[in-house]
């Protein structure tokens, strides 16, 4: 698949009110092809002046793109991490009240209100990966465009524009990361098997409350194969290679998505 297709369904799959965040590939790829049609008879006649000029402005719709992701990103980022928190305040007050030790010992009240948020983790989980989805994706869309510009123009701009991308916040998803290998934790250690919410979704997905956490759901998988794709997409390697995703590859709860039985749209 082409990566202008694999962009467009993203952005259909993603949650809603992410789509305009995402690059604007399309509308790169006619600026380098006016650029690259334009560049050859306007450097005859006023040589490295007016490529000059070309570059800077291509460069410049660039910045405004990452500045784009940076925004969107670091706002995500800090949700997450507040609800995140959240989360184990929550757990911490069910089982500080109906659990077996608690102030109002209650076995329905506890896995009551423990089904209630683990519902709400396997969505946080969910979100969590489709922004490591969008930081990759975005990665591979700018890496693809510098390359398509340095071949039509014959420039050297993608090697340092990339040095660049990879000090941006967008790219950076280590935290996230990390809260995702901490989600994973809980449901591991609060809600361990049998029990296993990831598991019960798997089967029972239609358990999931309202059309947008099934959406959510859906998402992520499409998101989690889109990035499998991507990275064993590069037939070779080399300093422009796409470098690994912080993605934590053995993770249970991410397997048990990929092989889930609900289909794709």
């Amino acid at each position: 698949m082409k990566f202008g297709k694999r962009l467009k369904q993203q952005i259909q799959e993603t949650l809603p009110g992410w789509g305009d965040k995402f690059l604007s590939y399309k509308e790169l790829k006619k600026l380098v092809k006016l650029i690259s049609s334009s560049c050859a008879s306007r450097m005859m006649m006023n040589g490295s002046l007016e490529y000059g000029k070309a570059e800077a402005e291509f460069v410049y719709l660039l910045n405004n793109e990452i500045d784009k992701f940076n925004a969107f990103f670091m706002e995500q980022e800090e949700d997450f991490i507040i609800r995140h928190k959240e989360l184990q305040q929550r757990i911490g007050r069910v089982i500080d009240t109906w659990g077996p030790n608690g102030s109002q010992p209650s076995e329905k009240d506890c896995k009551e209100e423990l089904g209630k948020i683990r519902k709400d983790i396997v969505d946080f989980h969910g979100e969590m990966v489709l922004l490591i989805n969008y930081s990759n994706i975005n990665y591979t869309g700018l890496a693809k465009i510098l390359k398509k510009y340095d071949k039509r123009t014959g420039g050297l701009l993608r090697s340092p524009y990339i040095q660049k991308v990879l000090q941006q916040p967008f790219f950076t998803t280590d935290l996230i990361s990390k809260l995702v290998k901490e989600c994973e934790s809980t449901i591991d250690t609060v809600f361990p098997p049998p029990c296993d919410v990831i598991s019960r979704q798997l089967v029972l997905g239609s358990q999931k409350i309202g059309a947008a956490g099934e959406g959510i759901f859906r998402n992520t998988v499409a998101a989690l194969l889109t990035m499998q794709e991507i990275r064993k997409g590069s037939s070779t390697y080399g300093r422009f290679s796409l470098p690994p995703l912080s993605l934590p590859d053995q993770s249970d709860v991410i397997q048990s998505q990929l092989n889930s039985p609900i289909a794709i749209p």
